[in-house]
């Protein structure tokens, strides 16, 4: 920079000024200032005429040459715009504002071809404009500051139409295996009266002590079996089925029907009935099957019940991981755990388009990172969201995540038709959606990227064919400033 101000020391003419657009309407004695205070400076092609976080000195204006706008991201230096526009302004373009997000450059501005530009001081320029347009500086200010407020207010929409979308979701999940208990619950009920009736016949002594010892004994056996149940394909179930019924049958007990389902799904077959057989005799088979059969069913039951139980306990689990209700709000973090939580409640969509495959591809060595994790949850929502969108119930929605560099990469693709190149330049933009009026917001990528570029000092880039679409986020290892 010091180079530059070197070169500094010609001034416009008023009437030079007035050619430039910012300058036309000025009077004549505002002419006169600006034509006192600016200098013309020369910049040589290759060298930065502002430097992106350096004290905001200088209003700059474009006179000739070419120059390119950039942003440092995630410590890669990232183009935002070039021109060659006379009378394009830059460098502190906020100097009007009392304000500590003014008081630095926003981004570098290099001069890709030898280059001349007018630099006005900002500070002394921010005096005289607020006595020039009182009424403007107060607009301009009410403007930025609304401009925050409705983008804070954006973000918290955001997230309030993220957790709607997922809520019918959650209840419906929440509902399935309560639903299940209360089924379960019910006939363990009916169960249980029916071994009271079958304990009234052992008190009678129609089963001999050495008898009942041996079925209890058996019964012990029983649950055992009926806890490792081995899973069986509807033809395997059906074959065992027949053989147990034959046998039951065989040996004259009524019902064969109804109790052979029961003894197979318990994981017992017709050696396990001939081990009854012997502990018995022909009067007290069938009080001793029957008997063993209410135990079998309520082990049943009662491993239904703590399957459903279980599954609400991991869905409000889930939940309370998402939504990060009892967290700090910037802790640090295992990121698979939001990942998880959010493909959790997305459990109803996903399984109504039964044609979509999850394949997880994690790296579980990476290490915990500093993050907002409520805020990254809204990301994975608005990501994953799009992408069951795109797929329209077919295809492969992959998560993964690996380490590069000094940051944490989290892809999230899909196999859908992919995004047009027309549309992909545009989707990071507020309020822009492809999706039908009702469908779509047009926030939740806009949101996203600033919950990761400005929130988490990260990068999200997209990258889309079709049938491979990926969206790439880029998270710091490190605590950043």
């Amino acid at each position: 920079m010091s180079t530059i101000e070197g070169r500094a020391g010609a001034h416009l003419t008023s009437e030079e000024l007035r050619s430039l657009f910012l300058f036309t309407d000025l009077d004549d004695e505002q002419l006169a200032w600006v034509a006192e205070n600016a200098d013309v400076i020369t910049v040589p092609a290759g060298e930065d005429v502002v430097v992106e976080g350096d004290p905001a000195d200088c209003f700059h204006v474009l006179l000739s040459g070419t120059i390119a706008m950039s942003r440092v991201i995630q410590g890669e230096k990232v183009e935002t715009g070039r021109t060659d526009q006379r009378g394009v302004y830059f460098g502190a373009v906020q100097f009007y504002l009392q304000d500590e997000t003014a008081r630095d450059y926003a981004m570098t501005v290099r001069a890709l071809t030898d280059c001349t530009a007018l630099a006005l001081p900002a500070s002394e320029f921010a005096t005289v404009f607020a006595r020039w347009f009182p009424m403007a500086v107060h607009l301009l200010e009410g403007m930025l500051l609304g401009l925050r407020r409705g983008n804070a207010l954006v973000a918290e929409r955001e997230r309030l139409l993220a957790l709607g979308k997922l809520s019918a979701g959650l209840t419906h999940e929440l509902n399935n295996p309560a639903a299940a208990a209360s089924r379960a619950a019910d006939t363990l009920r009916d169960k249980v009266a029916g071994m009271r009736a079958k304990l009234a016949m052992i008190a009678d002594g129609k089963i001999a002590g050495d008898q009942l010892k041996k079925l209890v004994m058996a019964q012990d056996e029983f649950v055992k079996k009926v806890r490792n149940a081995p899973s069986l394909s509807a033809i395997e179930a059906s074959d065992r089925e027949d053989e147990l019924g034959d046998w039951l049958d065989d040996h004259g007990i009524d019902g064969s029907w109804d109790l052979a389902p029961a003894f197979v799904a318990g994981g017992l077959g017709v050696e396990d009935m001939d081990a009854v057989y012997t502990a018995t005799n022909e009067t007290t088979l069938e009080g001793a099957i029957r008997w063993l059969a209410y135990t079998v069913e309520t082990e049943s039951l009662l491993r239904e019940i703590l399957d459903a139980t279980t599954r609400i306990s991991n869905l409000v689990l889930a939940a309370k991981q998402y939504s990060q209700m009892d967290r700090a709000p910037h802790r640090f973090i295992d990121i698979h755990e939001g990942l998880d939580a959010t493909l959790v409640m997305f459990g109803r969509k996903l399984g109504e388009a039964k044609g979509i495959e999850i394949v997880k591809d994690y790296d579980r060595s990476l290490p915990l990172i500093p993050a907002y994790p409520a805020e990254l949850n809204q990301v994975w929502t608005n990501i994953i969201d799009n992408a069951i969108d795109a797929m329209d119930g077919s295809g492969t929605l992959t998560v993964r995540t690996s380490r590069v560099e000094e940051c944490v990469l989290v892809e999230i693709g899909d196999t859908g038709p992919g995004i047009p190149p027309e549309v992909r330049k545009r989707i990071f933009e507020p309020f822009f959606t492809t999706k039908p009026v009702g469908r779509g917001t047009g926030l939740g990528l806009d949101v996203s990227y600033r919950v990761i570029v400005t929130r988490h000092h990260g990068d999200l880039a997209v990258e889309s064919q079709p049938g491979d679409t990926r969206f790439r986020v880029r998270l710091p290892i490190t605590e950043q400033p």
